[in-house]
C-alpha cells in the first residue's frame, strides 16, 4: 500500500485558498466565512469571479473547475484548499486529475466534495478533512447550530504531535437537537483507518476506477434529504457489493430532513435493522457533515479508534498534520 501523506500543518497568517468546486454559492455567506477565518487567524486568498461563478447548478463549467482545483492542488503559496460549499458536480473534475507529484495540502470539504477526498485518497493517499466549508458551516461561527465545531477544527488541522478525543455525542445546548437521540446502534470497541464521508457520494465510487476500499475501515456515513426507504437502499447496494464485509466499525450522522412518514421505519431503524447483523460496533448521531448542531472535523486517512457505549467517543490516534 502507498504510503500516506499528510499535509503540513496550518499556522497563524497561513493563506487558505477558497475554491467553489461544486454547485454555485451566495456572496454573503462566503463573506462570513471569510470572515470567520480571519478571526481565526488565516488568510483566505480568493479569486472572487471564480468562486462566484455559476453556470447552470455549477459553479462554472467543468473545464473552469478542473483548471481551478488543479493549480490550487499544487500552488506553494497556499497550504489549504477550502471548498465553499457541496451541492452536485465534484465528480466531474475526477477524470484526467493527476497530482501524483504535488506535496499533500490541507484539503477541507464535505458533501458532495466527498468524490474528491476519496479519489485524493484511492490514487495518491492524500489524509483530507471531513469538516466545515467556507459557507458551509464556517460562516454561522464557533459553536453554533449549523456552525462549527472549533476544537476539533483546531486540532485536525494544526496539531502535529499527538492525536486527540471526540465525543460523538456532540453538543447538546445549540437548540437544535437531532430528530432521534444519538445512541450505540452496537457497543464494542473498533479500530482502523477513518474513511467514508456523503453516503451518497460514497455509494457512487461503486464501480469507478477510484472506488473506496473500505477494507479495515472506520466508516463514516452521513447525508441529508433522502427518505428512509433511500437511505436503506444505499445501504444495501454497499452491503451487497462487499463494502460492508470487512469494515472495523461504524459513525452514522444524524440525517437531517430525512424524516419517515408517519408510521413507517425511521432512518435510524433502518440503520439498525439493515447494519446490527454486521456485529460491529456502530454509532448513531454524530454531529458531521450535515448537521443542525456545531459539526466536527474529521481527518480522512488516519487511524482511530471507535468506542461505542452508553455514550460514544472517536480517539484519533495519530496527527493528521505534519509539522
Amino acid at each position: 500500500m502507498p504510503q500516506t501523506l499528510k499535509p503540513p500543518a496550518l499556522r497563524p497568517g497561513d493563506a487558505i485558498r477558497i475554491l467553489s468546486l461544486a454547485s454555485p454559492v451566495q456572496e454573503d455567506r462566503l463573506q462570513k466565512g471569510c470572515d470567520e477565518l480571519v478571526r481565526l487567524g488565516y488568510t483566505p486568498v480568493v479569486d472572487r469571479p471564480k468562486v462566484l461563478a455559476q453556470d447552470g447548478f455549477f459553479a462554472g463549467s467543468a473545464s473552469s473547475r478542473f483548471c481551478t482545483l488543479k493549480e490550487g492542488l499544487v500552488a506553494e503559496n497556499t497550504r489549504a484548499i477550502f471548498c465553499t460549499r457541496g451541492g452536485y458536480g465534484s465528480n466531474y473534475l475526477l477524470e484526467g486529475l493527476s497530482i501524483a507529484l504535488a506535496a499533500p495540502k490541507i484539503f477541507m470539504g464535505y458533501s458532495d466534495v466527498t468524490s474528491l477526498q476519496i479519489f485524493l485518497w484511492e490514487k495518491v493517499r492524500w489524509v483530507t478533512f471531513y469538516g466545515p466549508m467556507v459557507a458551509g458551516g464556517i460562516h454561522n461561527g464557533a459553536g453554533a447550530a449549523e456552525g462549527y465545531d472549533p476544537e476539533s477544527l483546531t486540532r485536525a488541522l494544526t496539531e502535529t504531535k499527538r492525536g486527540w478525543r471526540l465525543d460523538l455525542m456532540g453538543a447538546a445546548d445549540t437548540g437544535s437537537p437531532p430528530k432521534d437521540t444519538p445512541e450505540s446502534v452496537v457497543s464494542g470497541i473498533a479500530e482502523g483507518v477513518l474513511l467514508g464521508g456523503c453516503l451518497t457520494l460514497v455509494e457512487t465510487t461503486l464501480g469507478t476506477p477510484w472506488e473506496l476500499d473500505t477494507h479495515g475501515a472506520i466508516l463514516v456515513l452521513e447525508d441529508r434529504g433522502m427518505k428512509p426507504y433511500q437511505v436503506d437502499r444505499a445501504l444495501m447496494h454497499l452491503k451487497q457489493s462487499g463494502k460492508l464485509r470487512s469494515i472495523a466499525g461504524i459513525i452514522l450522522g444524524d440525517f437531517p430532513e430525512c424524516e419517515a412518514p408517519t408510521g413507517s421505519e425511521s432512518v435510524k431503524d433502518v440503520a439498525r435493522r439493515v447494519l446490527a447483523p454486521l456485529k460491529i460496533p456502530i454509532f448513531w448521531g454524530a454531529p458531521i457533515g450535515h448537521t443542525r448542531r456545531p459539526m466536527l472535523t474529521l481527518p480522512l486517512g488516519v487511524r482511530a479508534r471507535l468506542s461505542a457505549g452508553d455514550g460514544a467517543q472517536l480517539e484519533i490516534l495519530e496527527p493528521a498534520c505534519s509539522a
